[in-house]
């Protein structure tokens, strides 16, 4: 018996996230877990809410038997359905790559011809991962045409295809009831129900006119579109439904939310495509609970 308890840990150790993301918050997901979670909150009786997934670190840690995910980046949940549905195909077409400049230029400007449209959603999940693992600094950016634009990273020996990660992430999402979503982020929750968590990460307030992490989507997430993410929030409250949000620490953010519990902390942030602006940042935590 503990031979397989040893196993099923190992499989859920393994459950991670596949590609690296501007804003993920693996670094955080140790601090969320210990101080920022509702407590006695039962995961496996309550659904689980994540409307701007993202690289879904939190939603990798944490495991929830029922969740819906969502993010309005039609590439990226393409990706969690192939690695649900077609994962051999994956596997099998992220061995074919190669970490070739040429290669790697030719693969990235897919998505700047119209045949792109006839690649199968196989084809395009491999392109994401295989660009991201060997893109510089794992940046994921479109430009205003929504092609993405990362120069080629230079890796010697890039991991290209992490298969144990990709079996144990397939297993998550087919072992589990996990409902995938490419929507806005308001009507990825009108599901929710008086109890059920939901994790918001959206792109973040920019601390300054030029530092933004809003360039791996061209729907640009603005103030705008941070007050309406708050009404969003303050109609969950009122259904009584539990939220943790993530955002910058701004004078604009600290004052939208004053009326929620808030708390300051710092983050590393590596992934910039000017070095000078990777480093430690103030982030807030906001939430509707003790």
């Amino acid at each position: 018996m503990a031979s397989t308890n040893k196993g099923k840990n190992k499989s859920k150790n393994l459950v991670k996230p596949f590609l690296k993301w501007a804003g993920g918050k693996r670094q955080l997901v140790p601090v969320i877990r210990e101080n920022h979670l509702p407590k006695n909150y039962d995961l496996n009786r309550h659904t689980y809410y994540e409307p701007f997934v993202g690289g879904g670190a939190l939603l990798f840690a944490l495991q929830p038997k029922k969740a819906v995910i969502n993010d309005c980046n039609a590439e990226l949940m393409n990706c969690y359905k192939v690695i649900r549905d077609s994962l051999d195909e994956l596997i099998n077409d992220l061995d074919n790559h190669e970490n070739e400049k040429n290669y790697y230029y030719a693969v990235r400007d897919w998505d700047r011809d119209q045949s792109f449209e006839n690649k199968t959603s196989v084809e395009r999940a491999s392109r994401i991962i295989f660009l991201n693992k060997t893109c510089y600094n794992g940046l994921f950016r479109v430009n205003s045409q929504g092609q993405f634009n990362v120069p080629f990273g230079r890796y010697k020996k890039p991991n290209i295809l992490e298969e144990a990660v990709l079996k144990a992430v397939s297993q998550y999402l087919n072992t589990n009831q996990i409902e995938l979503l490419n929507l806005d982020f308001k009507d990825a929750v009108q599901g929710a129900n008086k109890g059920d968590f939901i994790y918001f990460d959206p792109p973040y307030d920019p601390i300054s006119d030029s530092a933004s992490f809003t360039g791996y989507d061209v729907n640009k997430f603005n103030r705008d579109e941070q007050r309406r993410l708050k009404e969003t929030v303050d109609e969950l409250n009122r259904r009584g439904c539990k939220f943790l949000l993530s955002n910058a620490y701004t004078d604009f953010i600290v004052d939208l939310y004053r009326d929620y519990n808030q708390t300051r902390v710092s983050a590393i942030r590596a992934i910039n495509s000017n070095p000078s602006k990777r480093g430690r940042v103030d982030e807030i935590l906001v939430k509707n609970y003790e």
